[in-house]
């Protein structure tokens, strides 16, 4: 029988199961994947507006003024050149009395035709309220119930219900809501929710639009969390501070 000579053997350490090539090119390939997706997509969706711009406006150009007609070249963002062109000249051409007289004697023409009248006329108060800033809409996320109590939907705050609507709903207070599509938020519906029934959130309109764009994976942290994240960040931010070398 072999004696214990006090001396202890070495524990053997237990292997880590090694991971298969496979599973590393798939981990390496989402990694990436998430780096090249939106650079991708951004490039595409430039690419396609300026495309679409140059089929619209380029068509519309004298051949004389169009240089593939020189140099037998489709010149990508041609188009496009013109059309801020030709905007900047009618905003400046606007600005004087000659201008403004054309302006009102083209909507005066404008509110003879009763489908085109409707259509200019809301498209003119979009721009309008989007361009020039004067609105309040779209500057707070919310909660609504939709479609049914007890389900719920992010939706953006538009502005304070005005005209008959409250009156004919008994409502005392209404609220006009933006309530978006997944994944495309330019569409939507909108809603009149009484004011009492909309739950404002602490996220923004953009931490809000990412989270509808995502259907949900892309969720903002908490008001709590950023304030948990800001405590945590403050004494490292310290200690760089009174590491670093005074200037």
């Amino acid at each position: 029988m072999a004696r214990d000579n006090g001396r202890s053997r070495p524990k053997r350490r237990a292997k880590k199961p090694r991971r298969s090539w496979i599973a590393s090119l798939r981990t390496n390939f989402f990694t990436g994947l998430i780096i090249v997706a939106p650079v991708v997509l951004t490039l595409y969706l430039t690419w396609a507006m300026v495309t679409f711009v140059d089929d619209q406006i380029v068509p519309l150009v004298p051949d004389v003024y169009n240089p593939a007609t020189y140099i037998d070249v489709n010149i990508p963002g041609f188009g496009l050149f013109v059309f801020v062109l030709f905007t900047i000249i009618v905003g400046y051409f606007t600005k004087n009395l000659f201008g403004r007289q054309l302006v009102r004697f083209g909507e005066s023409w404008m509110e003879r035709i009763p489908i085109v009248r409707s259509i200019y006329n809301a498209i003119k108060q979009i721009a309008e309220t989007v361009i020039s800033g004067s609105g309040t809409s779209f500057q707070k996320a919310c909660l609504v119930e939709y479609p049914r109590k007890g389900i719920w939907a992010i939706a953006f705050v538009s502005t304070k219900t005005k005209g008959e609507l409250p009156g004919k709903t008994g409502e005392p207070e209404m609220t006009s809501v933006f309530l978006p599509t997944t994944p495309n938020p330019t569409s939507g519906f909108l809603l009149f929710v009484p004011t009492a029934d909309i739950i404002e959130l602490d996220m923004s309109v953009e931490e809000a639009a990412k989270l509808v764009i995502s259907a949900g994976l892309v969720t903002p942290p908490t008001k709590e969390e950023v304030e948990a994240a800001a405590r945590r960040e403050r004494p490292r931010r310290l200690e760089t501070a009174a590491a670093s070398p005074k200037g």
